[in-house]
C-alpha cells in the first residue's frame, strides 16, 4: 500500500465506529467510512473537538451537524499546492488527501521529461491532479461532467497561482470528449482517469464502472502520442480489486507501448498510531525511458 504521509495541513486524529476523525487545517470533521468496522476510540478525548458531523441517514443520503463555528469553506496546503474545501452532501468536502500519493508519483515523472508533457485529465472533478501536472509544468485538458466542479477545479488552480497555466476545462461525458479528440486528431503523453462506481454525462449518459471502463481505456489509446509518458486508473468501486485495474491495462496500454504496469492500494495514516485507513485503488502504466 501507498501511504500519503506528507500532509502537514491534513491528519486522521482517530477512527472508530465507522467514523473518521479528521483536521482539515484548523476545522475538525468526523465523517463516515465502511472501512473502519472497529467499535474502540483511541484517542476519545479528540471526539469533544468537533466542528461538524456528517450523518447518514437510513434511507440514503445524510446531512451535516454543525457542533461549533466553523468557516462555510477554507484552504489547505499540500506542499506548493493549495485546495479549498468546504463541507458538501453526501459527506465529501471536495478534496481526496490519499490522492497526494499520486500527485507526487505524477509530479516526479513529468518533472524529469525533457519535453513537454500534455495531461488528459478524465471524472477530473475538483482538480487535485489538475494542479498536481500543471504545478510540474504540464499542460492540461481537465474534463468532467460537472459544471460545479469544474468551476471549483479553476479556484483550485487559481488558488495555487497556476491560472496562467496552459489548462483547458472542458464540461462534458468523458467517453463523448474522447471521441471527438479521435476526429480532432488531438494527442496526450498521459492520461489520468478516476472513474466513479456509477455516472451520468452532461446530457443524462450513463456510465457503469464494469460495463464502461475497458472500452474507455481502449479508446483512450487513440488518444496517446507516439511515446507517452504514462496512464493512471484511479478508483473507489467497491468490490473491484487494483489487480483488475492492473489487467486491463496489461491488455492494452502494455501491448502497444513499452513500459511497466503496477498497482495496489492507496491509504492515509492516522495520527499517532500504526493504523492505516485503505482508501482506494489504483493501477499505472509508465514508460520504460
Amino acid at each position: 500500500m501507498e501511504v500519503a504521509n506528507k500532509w502537514k495541513d491534513y491528519k486522521i486524529l482517530d477512527m472508530a465506529d465507522g467514523q473518521k476523525l479528521e483536521q482539515w487545517g484548523n476545522v475538525i470533521l468526523s465523517r463516515p467510512d465502511p472501512q473502519i468496522i472497529w467499535k474502540n476510540k483511541s484517542f476519545p478525548a479528540k471526539w469533544k473537538q468537533i466542528n461538524a458531523t456528517y450523518h447518514r441517514s437510513k434511507t440514503g443520503g445524510g446531512s451535516w451537524e454543525y457542533n461549533k463555528k466553523m468557516p462555510d469553506k477554507w484552504q489547505i496546503k499540500y506542499k506548493n499546492l493549495t485546495f479549498n474545501i468546504k463541507p458538501m452532501g453526501f459527506k465529501h468536502t471536495g478534496l481526496f488527501p490519499e490522492q497526494a500519493v499520486n500527485w507526487d508519483w505524477m509530479i516526479d515523472k513529468i518533472k524529469l521529461e525533457k519535453r513537454e508533457i500534455k495531461v488528459l485529465n478524465l471524472f477530473a472533478y475538483t482538480g487535485g491532479a489538475t494542479v498536481a501536472c500543471l504545478s510540474a509544468g504540464a499542460s492540461c485538458c481537465h474534463v468532467d461532467s460537472s459544471k460545479g466542479m469544474v468551476a471549483w477545479a479553476k479556484e483550485n488552480v487559481a488558488s495555487s497561482g497556476l491560472s496562467k497555466k496552459p489548462v483547458r476545462y472542458i464540461v462534458d461525458d468523458v467517453q463523448k470528449f474522447v471521441k471527438r479528440e479521435i476526429k480532432r486528431g488531438n494527442k496526450y503523453d498521459a492520461i489520468i482517469m478516476d472513474p466513479p462506481s456509477y455516472g451520468r454525462g452532461a446530457n443524462g449518459e450513463i456510465w457503469q464502472f464494469e460495463d464502461n471502463l475497458y472500452n474507455l481505456v481502449e479508446l483512450c489509446m487513440q488518444v496517446l502520442s507516439k511515446n507517452p509518458l504514462f496512464f493512471l486508473i484511479n478508483s473507489y468501486t467497491t468490490g473491484i480489486s487494483s489487480t483488475v485495474l492492473a489487467n486491463i491495462l496489461n491488455l492494452t496500454i502494455a501491448k502497444k507501448y513499452k513500459g511497466k504496469v503496477t498497482s495496489g492500494e492507496i491509504g492515509l495514516p492516522m495520527e499517532n498510531s500504526k493504523l492505516i485507513l485503505p482508501c482506494g485503488i489504483y493501477s499505472r502504466w509508465e514508460n520504460k525511458n
